[in-house]
């Protein structure tokens, strides 16, 4: 029989991988010699139709999960999970496979504002019109139980609000963020109840928050390391014309340094990265800014997210984000590793019916760090 996950488990999922358990006196297999560690590999994975419509009703069976060995693990558990409560029969919901009980789940949002305007001028008015917009969104498109925190990079981060529901600290918030003001420092007086999400409790405080993050990735990296106590998936939209280095054939290469530990960084704290770029809508973008874009998709395919650069005003990619994120599916798998060895594998999902399309993140992170 196989084994579903209730909604009193999701509180395993604050990361991709739970605590390994043991096996001990397992015989070694083909794979691995002496001791091996077993975690359970949990993924949240989008399904949507060909218009964006999210796919509800599928169970493990539907699903096939691949490794970078190639062959399909057996999945465990394949549970939806919606911010929004079932509002037709009883019986239509358990013809769907859902629960009619279920309890709606909170949506977390970070609004990250790269501020890139020394680097393009025309993008002091493309950040105002992102602003204007995000207010917007904030007023029509949040729901009670979503929360949104408000950063912004440009020599450093800074953290305008910290998560909140409050539509006018956020629309304060968004305003300082694309102008650049520093809310202040990250002290403790400035977290919220213990019993709250908090982005700014499990950063740097003081002058070492900027101090930390003297590169984009630092910043969102760090943002990604901080939001791994808040359980359940984290959605960061990401309003950036991109970075990274451009050769002389003008073509983008990621940076080895850094970017792998970001991304990293994102997935193991379930941020996926809806990367919205400012030049679609700017006038006169050369061909250096169209090359940087490549590090947005880059990074919102690596984490499960959408990159949007096709748009005609900002209400469009921030509508989609908010029907995009309206239910997601938890799988869970076994995993298995040798015994004291760490790193980072990568992850396929697709589904038995081709006309889906499925979203998630590149990989997860096993081991002791």
């Amino acid at each position: 029989m196989t084994r579903r996950l209730h909604l009193a488990a999701w509180t395993m999922a604050a990361s991709l991988v739970v605590a390994p358990t043991l096996m001990a006196e397992q015989q070694p297999t083909a794979e691995f010699e002496g001791m091996t560690e077993v975690t359970e590999v949990l993924l949240d994975v989008l399904v949507t139709d060909k218009q964006g419509n999210v796919i509800v009703g599928l169970t493990e069976e539907d699903f096939i999960v691949e490794e970078d060995t190639g062959a399909p693990v057996e999945l465990t558990g394949a549970t939806f999970y919606s911010n929004r409560r079932f509002v037709e029969s009883e019986a239509r919901a358990e013809e769907l496979g859902l629960s009619f009980d279920a309890v709606p789940v909170d949506r977390f949002f970070v609004l990250f504002f790269h501020d890139q305007r020394q680097d393009l001028r025309q993008l002091g008015s493309q950040q105002l019109d992102a602003a204007r917009y995000a207010k917007q969104w904030v007023d029509r498109e949040l729901l009670v139980n979503d929360y949104v925190a408000v950063v912004s990079y440009g020599v450093g981060l800074a953290v305008q609000t910290d998560f909140t529901n409050d539509k006018k600290i956020l629309k304060k918030a968004i305003g300082d963020a694309v102008l650049g003001r520093d809310a202040g420092r990250n002290y403790p007086s400035r977290f919220p109840p213990e019993d709250k999400p908090s982005l700014l409790r499990s950063l740097p405080t003081g002058k070492d928050l900027r101090k930390a993050t003297w590169d984009i990735h630092h910043g969102l990296r760090l943002v990604g390391d901080a939001l791994g106590d808040t359980i359940g998936r984290k959605n960061m939209l990401l309003f950036s014309i991109g970075w990274g280095t451009v050769d002389e054939a003008v073509t983008f290469s990621p940076d080895v340094r850094y970017y792998g530990d970001t991304m990293e960084a994102l997935n193991a704290s379930n941020v996926a990265v809806y990367a919205i770029d400012y030049v679609s809508t700017v006038e006169g973008g050369g061909s250096l800014d169209r090359t940087l874009n490549d590090s947005l998709s880059t990074l919102a395919k690596d984490t499960g997210g959408q990159y949007f650069f096709h748009y005609v005003n900002f209400a469009t990619p921030l509508t989609t984000v908010s029907e995009d994120t309206n239910g997601y599916y938890l799988l869970s798998y076994p995993g298995l590793y040798q015994q004291g060895t760490s790193g980072f594998r990568n992850v396929k999902v697709r589904t038995r019916n081709s006309n889906f399309e499925v979203r998630t993140r590149k990989g997860y992170t096993y081991g002791a760090s």
